[in-house]
């Protein structure tokens, strides 16, 4: 069933364009930092373009009206054949300061590291934020394609340059490969979406909201469904798709890996986006092999997790693991399961991002990740070992973290959907991921050192800006997590308006 979406521009809502203006101005902080001419000029430019960005993104979501379910702070630009189309609703809009902030927190953890007079690993954070927050509001879906083809340059950039393995080049070959045909595919997907409408007398037509309004007059359902899910599972990354995610965060940067963690939320959200709504019988018809995909992730993840004696590929693993349970839930064809997933996944990207530097603070102290050579940490770095814990348990769905209100919707639209016997499953999961987080907890932080750590040196980690990071994101977890009703009044309308959408498969 074709969806009926409204469309505000932005000059009903807001005083300027705020969505260029977002995606802008880490671009001019990016150039500015290339042209500095010390430190202290490198720093004050990266972090103003941050600061200003993250004020603006809460701008954007005090103009957001959550009242409406269609897209928001619309932008169309029509120049020399290009179709510039921006928008948010509800599936997009809490990503964007998720973004910003992170960004912010990632320019902070540079203070502490070795980056901090690179100007082009900061310039590549920036440029980050850039591709993150155009890739979450593109309304035309070649124009979606395009920044996720750009994301390949800092990530590469950011490897090669920054990264802490040995082998980075042959991690960047790896990461071509998967993401190479991901994207390979991706684009075919879009190539064959757009083409569809040709005898709708409308021509090839890239616009999300005109495939939207005419998705049934759309041929070759199934090879878009394959082509496009394909390409967005490399990005989640679902089993078996998951092979340089492992790789990548044992040798990549903390900071960098940090807001990927934002941009492995690209594959979920570009489900939502073009698969669902575009060819929802199709997607319907496949779920079973899907949620297949997924109950081997939660599990393959969760096993994997517990055989790692290095601390980054073990969250690595509980990503893939996370993963699963997003996918499920988007699936059950339900709105419970739709708001369940997208809250769970911001959930996911912020509280894995807060592991992430933990343990980027850990491996600046002492200059490894395996988890046999670290013990006792806790007493001598407090904040830090409270951030892993808030952190994991936050991943771990616990009461008092916004991943309990999203697990419980998640599982209730999976009960109405599928059964208990898939939500037993997913708890059982669950109850994995609970083991290895608390055991790589215990580990890192409680028992007793296996070797004297590095000496803490006031000068190379400054303690305030750990506790800084350390503060934001606990507060941020927990703040959101006793009251998510705020939440999910941003999703609300827009996962109501998808589900209806859906096939009736299900009783309601």
């Amino acid at each position: 069933m074709p969806l009926n979406i409204s469309v505000s521009f932005w000059p009903e809502i807001a005083h300027f364009p705020l969505l260029s203006t977002l995606t802008l101005v880490p671009i001019l902080a990016m150039i500015g930092v290339c042209y500095t001419a010390s430190k202290t000029q490198t720093l004050s430019v990266a972090f103003l373009g941050a600061i200003v960005n993250v004020l603006l993104s809460f701008y954007l979501l005090s103009v957001f009206d959550v009242n409406k379910e269609g897209i928001q702070l619309a932008e169309y630009v029509d120049f020399l054949g290009f179709h510039y189309r921006v928008g948010i609703d509800g599936v997009s809009i809490l990503f964007i300061p998720l973004a910003a902030i992170l960004t912010l927190l990632a320019l902070i953890y540079t203070l502490i590291t070795r980056h901090i007079t690179d100007k082009g690993f900061i310039a590549s954070l920036l440029g980050y934020q850039t591709v993150l927050i155009g890739a979450f509001s593109a309304l035309n879906v070649m124009q979606f394609w395009l920044w996720t083809l750009i994301e390949l340059i800092p990530v590469i950039y950011l490897t090669l340059h920054a990264g802490t393995g040995k082998n980075r080049q042959s991690l960047v070959s790896l990461l071509m490969q998967y993401w190479g045909v991901g994207l390979l595919m991706t684009f075919v997907g879009f190539l064959v979406l757009g083409l569809g409408m040709t005898d709708n007398q409308m021509g090839s037509n890239f616009d999300w909201l005109t495939l939207i309004q005419n998705n049934n007059h759309l041929h070759h359902h199934v090879l878009i469904f394959v082509l496009l899910f394909y390409g967005f599972a490399v990005r989640m990354p679902l089993f078996p798709f998951h092979g340089w995610l492992p790789v990548l965060a044992e040798q990549g940067t903390v900071a960098s890996t940090a807001i990927f963690m934002v941009g492995m939320k690209l594959g979920v959200y570009a489900v939502i986006r073009f698969i669902l709504p575009l060819v929802p019988l199709v997607a319907e018809q496949w779920a079973n092999f899907v949620i297949l995909l997924g109950i081997i992730s939660i599990f393959y993840g969760a096993l994997l997790a517990l055989m790692q004696i290095n601390i980054r590929r073990l969250l690595a693993f509980a990503v893939i693991s996370q993963t699963g349970m997003l996918v499920i839930g988007l699936f059950a064809f339900n709105e419970q399961g739709l708001e369940g997933s997208i809250l769970l996944s911001l959930t996911y990207g912020l509280a894995t991002a807060g592991m992430l530097f933990s343990v980027g603070l850990i491996y600046e102290r002492t200059r490894t990740a395996f988890i046999p050579r670290l013990g006792g940490l806790f007493d001598s770095n407090t904040f830090i070992g409270l951030l892993f814990l808030i952190s994991a348990l936050s991943t771990m769905v616990m009461p008092g973290t916004p991943g309990f209100d999203a697990a419980h919707l998640l599982l209730e639209g999976t009960i109405q959907a599928q059964g208990w016997w898939l939500a037993v499953t997913i708890l059982v999961g669950n109850v994995l991921a609970t083991a290895f987080l608390l055991w790589a907890f215990q580990r890192l932080f409680i028992v007793n050192t296996k070797r004297a750590v590095v000496p803490h040196d006031s000068l190379h980690h400054p303690i305030l800006c750990e506790r800084l990071i350390a503060v934001v994101i606990s507060l941020l977890l927990i703040g959101t997590g006793f009251d998510t009703t705020p939440l999910l009044n941003f999703i609300d309308k827009k996962a109501a308006s998808i589900s209806h959408s859906y096939p009736q498969r299900y009783p309601s």
